[in-house]
């Protein structure tokens, strides 16, 4: 696997940690804007919801110019700097949830640059495996990411956690400079060449999925601290040590899930969807039990997002042309799941249903997607390997 990947896999690493902390971070930031947990929660939401707007607009101008991929990702790289530095500096809620918003288009834009590049640099056989080494850098963001910026943030304050991942993305954007390549035919795809590609419902179908798939897992993570604190008995000073058990579970799964996501594509988003309900269900059946609780993060970790690759797989083999703006709208579309999941699970809590009511929205979510992949159990090809 070329070096480059790996880079991008570290780019991705401090983008996400951005992206994610905020789910342990919720105390503190509820204490420093004076807002509900409800509230901070949203700040997910924002976040994705610039990725899930902000990120294919950006890419098709991107596109439309025909800025080269690599430029392209040093200028998304520099503009998601800028943004979070303005998040570093925020002083008011209003300033913060702008920040996160902006954040939320250049990530978005990113990530969808960098699965092209990577896309580019392996044969079609291998874009499962290179895929998780990209996506490698989000599961890394849980089990390194989150729970440094939550030690950070205990220790130093949450001002000082938003500008150390700004640090990390000054340097990944240097790295990137220097080692990543000049592609020798990234213009071979034109812009009309891939807006032609959404006419194509099996690419709606994949995405749909990959939303609901990830819709599930993130109405879970988002409120895994107030859950661990104020239903299973957990002190604050434990969560970034399960918060890093849950991610460390995540890099687990996707390595496994990222070997056979090329050759059993359906098969591991099956199973995945099916493991993922169970574990939800018991989780809010079982939230009071340390033991229990423990076990099912773990559970949760190992499935949830790991089926990132299979994912990914999925959409490069039903699109003809899998450039930047099919992965950045896929990466959009999953953002409306983790968007919708967030903001659903904490609705359910300002209503008055307590906080294991966003488990039972993973649950539908969970549920919804396996009955999304029914239509699609018996075509043997998304099952084989590219070419039989």
């Amino acid at each position: 696997m070329p070096l480059v990947v790996y880079i991008l896999g570290l780019t991705i690493f401090s983008l996400t940690t951005s992206e994610f902390m905020i789910a342990g971070m919720m105390l503190s930031l509820t204490r420093a804007f004076g807002v509900s947990i409800t509230e901070i929660g949203y700040l997910i939401s924002l976040y994705a919801g610039g990725m899930v707007i902000g990120g294919p607009l950006l890419t098709t101008f991107l596109l439309k110019l025909r800025v080269p991929n690599k430029q392209a990702l040093l200028w998304l790289v520099t503009a998601y700097a800028v943004a979070q530095a303005i998040a570093a500096s925020a002083t008011s809620y209003e300033v913060m949830a702008v920040a996160r918003v902006a954040t939320g288009v250049a990530g978005s834009a990113c990530f969808g640059v960098a699965l092209a590049i990577c896309a580019e640099l392996v044969s079609p056989n291998e874009r499962g495996r290179a895929a998780s080494i990209v996506i490698g850098g989000l599961m890394l963001a849980t089990v390194l990411g989150v729970p440094m910026a939550t030690i950070v943030d205990q220790h130093l304050g949450w001002r000082a956690t938003f500008w150390l991942v700004f640090a990390l993305t000054v340097f990944c954007g240097l790295i990137v400079s220097v080692l990543v390549p000049k592609s020798s035919h990234q213009q071979a795809v034109s812009l009309d060449a891939e807006l032609a590609e959404f006419k194509n419902p099996h690419l709606w179908a994949a995405y749909t999925t990959s939303a609901l798939i990830i819709g599930a897992t993130f109405a879970a993570f988002a409120y895994f601290a107030p859950i661990l604190t104020e239903v299973t008995g957990f002190t604050a000073a434990a969560i970034p040590w399960l918060l890093g058990l849950y991610g460390l579970a995540n890099v687990i799964g996707n390595s496994i899930v990222g070997r056979y996501a090329d050759r059993y594509t359906m098969p591991i988003m099956l199973l995945g969807l099916t493991l993922l309900s169970a574990a939800l269900i018991l989780l809010a059946l079982l939230a009071h039990s340390a033991l229990f609780t423990v076990a099912l993060i773990i559970v949760i970790g190992l499935v949830g997002i790991p089926m990132n690759p299979a994912m990914i797989t999925r959409v490069m083999r039903t699109a003809a042309h899998p450039g930047p703006l099919v992965n950045t709208v896929h990466t959009s579309v999953i953002n409306i799941g983790l968007a919708v999941g967030s903001w659903v699970g904490g609705l359910g809590i300002s209503a008055g249903y307590g906080l294991r009511s966003p488990l039972w929205v993973g649950v539908i979510l969970a549920v919804m997607g396996l009955i999304s992949l029914l239509p699609y159990l018996r075509r043997d090809f998304q099952a084989l390997p590219v070419g039989e």
